[in-house]
This record gives structure tokens, C-alpha cells and sequence, in this order.
């Protein structure tokens, strides 16, 4: 018997947990058999990355080759390098990962794929600017797929006011790579019965951008908002920063003031902008006109940062504001009357309850081996029930006696001895000095993360310490960019050692 020269056509879906891939192809493979396909389909999960990637992998064969020749088809469970007809991702890695995996072939592959971005782990816990290179991406999804059609899902799904799995049904089927018409995609959607005015009009959207109709261009930028006027506390306060910085740095200075009474009140705002004055002293009498100032409007920047630290009082604070509720239901779409539940992991070691305390306590609190047990373990903290919420509010009103911690004094002291190096390295290399300010970017997060980079911090004030002569600012610079390449601190050891 003369072997049949149909092959199936092959479908890999690309998705991250909670974003419909699976809702997608079970529409897919319903939408195959009302077009007269047989449809197989398996899905892979991957490693807990973005909240879990899984591939949807449909083949699809059609019930009339089958019936003319009596057998039933082979069919694989999953995708082969070169042997895909069609990639569906639903975010711009996801569409990379297919093309590292060799899913994409110039010869073959129609790559539809999300240009929006969902950062992987690896990515935020970077100590630098983790981001992976979405440009990169776009070359290569050029470069390798027959036909390469990309656009914001994410942002279409919006406007349409459903969920990204619409959008990207409406694209598979506006590329034509599929024997199906769209009234049978259509009729799937009516079919399920959920939310279907809104999956249709996303549908249509997803459609028409992937055959280049009504492509998504950026909104119209709204109109400034008129600045609220600023408490009458508050206006003595940002009259010093006309009066006592250079106009280059009133920008940051200003985010830093807002930043810093924020975080704990009008004195600590008042304390930020004292320290400010004294480096604007410094910046002046070492050319810093000559220079834009550029130590002082560094130092506004990064002088807020540090003193807005992250303690256990913070991540309370922030945890249990009204805008972030608000932007968890905005970002799944909740409607009005629908109830959206929010929990946190948390886990404070005995060093952040010991940091919290009054510095004294807290000292004896650390030393205490036997207490770590109580904090051993992770908490799952519920802040959408009312315990869970009145417990954080209840930690987050802790501000009022930070100063007294030993969080607190920890870090002023080390804010104090960072001013005082700063001050003594600008009076002889101000370009250095600059760096130095710069490093402390080091400092961020809480947890294991700060006592990371506090401890790079240290290693490069250490070796800055007494440091003289040409070429110093770009051995600060180096150092600092050593300590951001790896958290283990391994490259700034060698960059280290090379002086040593």
C-alpha cells in the first residue's frame, strides 16, 4: 500500500501558569475537530519559573485522510526540533525559549508570540540590571521563523477587557497558518459560554493585529495631573531645596524628601536634607560647578535610597497599602463584586526580629541561638483577611519607635561613616568620590540580599579606605561592577586579589 504523503500539522504553545494556555488549546483542538481534524494534545510542565512555563503540544491530522485510509494515525506527544508547524507564546522569552529549543525553522515555522515581558526570577534577584535582552529575541525570532508575527498581548487583552489566551486564539487564527475559518474560532468561543462578548472582542483584536490591522500604537499620553498642593508642613522643607542645592539636583532631592517623610516623618525628611546642605558644601568647594554637580545630585539619589531601607516595618507598610490591593485587581481583571484573595510568604530570621527591637534587646535577641528555632520556618500571611491585614498594620505602626532599633542604628552609622569617605575622598579625586556615592546601589532588599550586598559595600569601602592616585574612580567603578556581576561576591574576590 502507497504510504499517505499527509503529515500532521504541529502546534506548540507556549505559556506561563495562570495566563490560559491550557484554556487556549483545549479551544484549539476544539476548534481542529469542528474543522475535521483528529487532534492529539499533551501538555509539559516546566520548573516553577514566572509562576510555572508549561508547553501545549497539539497535532493535528485530518478524520477524512484517516477514513480513505483506514489506519489511525502516529502521533507524538512532544514537540521535535524541526518538526513544528506553528509556536504560540505568550510573552517575549517564552517565544526565545522556542527558538533556543530549535521549535523555530525558517523553512517551516510561523512564531506568534507577545512582545510584553514577565521577568524570571534570575532576572529580579540580579544585584544589577538583570534584565535578558528582548532585542535580542526579536533578531532571532526574525532570523529563524518562516514568518514572525509579534505584538503586545498583554496590552490588546486590556483594551479588550478579557484575558491574554483570547488575544492569542485571535492571532493564531489571523495568521492563516491554520486550515480552520474564523467563524469556526468564533464558534468555539460562543461554545464554552463564558465571558463570550468580551473573548470575542478580544478575539477580534488579537485577529486583526495578526494580519496588521489596527496595530497597537501607544495611547495618547494623558494630561499632567495638577501637583496637589503640598501640606504647609511640608512647604519649609522644599523651599531649603531652591535655597540650598543647585538646580540639577532639586529633581531627586525633591523624590528623596517625598521618600524619606514617607518612610518615617517630617524629621527624618528635615535629617535627609541636612545631610544634603553639608554635601552641597563639599560639591562647591571642589569644583563641583565645573563638574554639573555631579556629586550632589548622585548623592540626593542614593543618600534617599539608603535611608529608606528596607526594614521588617517597611515590607508591612508596603504590604498593606490600599494602591497595591488595587493593582493585584487590576492586573486579573477582578470585576467590581468579585473577591480577590492575596497571600503572602514571609520569613523573618531571628536577625530581622532582633533588628526590629530596641537596639540594647536587640543585641541580646541575636545573640540568643536558642530563639532561631521560633523562626526556622516560613509564614503564609493572608493580607486580604482581616487577621492577616490588622497584623502587618499592626507591625507597620512600629515606625514610630524605628529609631530606637537596632536596624536603625546599624544602618545611620552606616550612612555616616559612607558621607564621611565620600567627604574625604572629594577634597582630593571628586571623580572618585562620585563612584564611591554610586556603590550604594549595593545596598537594597532585606534579608539575605542586603546583608550581601552591605557586605560587597564593606569590602570596597575597605579597600577605598586611604586609596590615592591615578585612576582611583575607575577602580571604584570597577570593584562596584564586580560586586553587581555575582551575589556570592566571587568576581569582586578576584578583582580583589588583583591589587592585593
Amino acid at each position: 500500500m502507497q504510504a499517505s504523503k499527509t503529515r500532521p500539522i504541529n502546534i506548540a504553545i507556549m505559556a506561563l501558569g495562570g495566563q490560559g494556555g491550557g484554556v487556549m488549546a483545549d479551544w484549539t483542538v476544539r476548534a481542529a475537530e469542528l474543522a475535521g481534524f483528529r487532534a492529539q494534545y499533551t501538555s509539559v510542565q516546566g520548573v516553577a519559573q514566572r509562576t510555572g512555563a508549561t508547553i501545549y503540544y497539539i497535532e493535528l491530522f485530518p478524520e477524512a485522510e484517516i477514513t480513505a485510509r483506514g489506519k489511525e494515525p502516529v502521533l507524538a506527544l512532544m514537540p521535535v526540533p524541526g518538526d513544528v508547524d506553528v509556536v504560540v507564546g505568550s510573552e517575549l522569552m517564552e517565544a526565545g525559549r522556542a527558538v533556543m529549543r530549535g521549535f523555530v525553522t525558517p523553512e517551516r515555522t510561523t512564531l506568534i508570540g507577545s512582545t510584553h515581558r514577565v521577568f524570571a526570577i534570575s532576572e529580579k534577584i540580579a544585584m544589577a540590571d538583570g534584565r535578558a535582552d528582548g532585542g535580542a529575541v526579536h533578531e532571532a525570532a526574525q532570523a529563524r521563523a518562516k514568518r514572525w508575527i509579534g505584538f503586545d498581548m498583554e496590552a490588546t487583552a486590556r483594551e479588550g477587557g478579557s484575558v491574554i489566551s483570547a488575544v492569542m486564539f485571535g492571532a493564531l487564527a489571523g495568521s492563516g497558518a491554520l486550515p480552520i475559518p474564523r467563524d469556526v474560532f468564533e464558534a468555539v468561543i460562543r461554545e464554552s459560554g463564558k465571558a463570550v462578548a468580551t473573548n470575542l472582542a478580544t478575539f477580534a483584536l488579537g485577529f486583526d493585529r495578526a494580519r496588521g490591522i489596527g496595530a497597537v500604537t501607544a495611547p495618547p499620553a494623558p494630561e499632567a495631573p495638577q501637583a496637589a498642593e503640598p501640606p504647609a508642613a511640608v512647604k519649609p522643607l522644599l523651599a531649603r531645596i531652591e535655597a540650598e542645592l543647585p538646580f540639577i539636583a532639586r529633581e531627586f532631592a525633591t523624590e528623596g524628601l517625598r521618600r524619606t517623610i514617607d518612610f518615617q516623618d517630617l524629621a527624618y525628611g528635615a535629617l535627609y536634607l541636612d545631610r544634603l546642605q553639608q554635601a552641597a558644601d563639599w560639591d562647591a568647594a571642589n569644583g563641583g560647578s565645573a563638574r554639573r554637580h555631579e556629586l550632589i545630585r548622585e548623592l540626593a539619589r542614593h543618600l534617599a535610597l539608603w535611608m529608606t531601607f528596607d526594614d521588617t516595618f517597611r515590607v508591612a507598610d508596603l504590604k498593606t497599602r490600599s494602591s497595591r490591593f488595587e493593582r493585584f485587581r487590576a492586573e486579573v481583571n477582578a470585576a467590581p463584586d468579585q473577591i480577590v484573595a492575596v497571600t503572602e510568604f514571609m520569613h523573618p530570621r531571628l536577625k530581622e526580629v532582633a533588628d526590629s527591637l530596641p537596639a540594647g534587646l536587640g543585641r541580646w535577641a541575636a545573640r540568643q541561638a536558642w530563639l532561631g528555632r521560633w523562626f526556622a520556618k516560613g509564614r503564609k500571611v493572608q493580607t486580604s483577611s482581616l487577621r492577616g491585614f490588622l497584623m502587618l498594620s499592626l507591625l507597620a505602626m512600629g515606625r514610630r519607635w524605628r529609631r530606637s532599633t537596632l536596624r536603625y542604628n546599624h544602618e545611620n552609622a552606616g550612612i555616616e561613616a559612607w558621607l564621611m569617605q565620600v567627604r574625604q575622598l572629594a577634597g582630593a579625586d571628586y571623580a572618585a568620590a562620585v563612584e564611591l556615592v554610586r556603590c550604594q546601589k549595593l545596598i537594597r532588599g532585606y534579608g539575605e540580599t542586603n546583608e550581601r550586598g552591605a557586605r560587597n559595600f564593606a569590602r570596597i569601602m575597605a579597600a577605598v579606605e586611604g586609596a590615592s592616585g591615578a585612576g582611583l574612580a575607575t577602580r571604584i567603578k570597577r570593584l562596584r561592577d564586580a560586586a553587581l556581576a555575582d551575589e556570592k561576591g566571587e568576581k569582586l574576590a578576584e578583582v580583589l586579589a588583583e591589587a592585593a
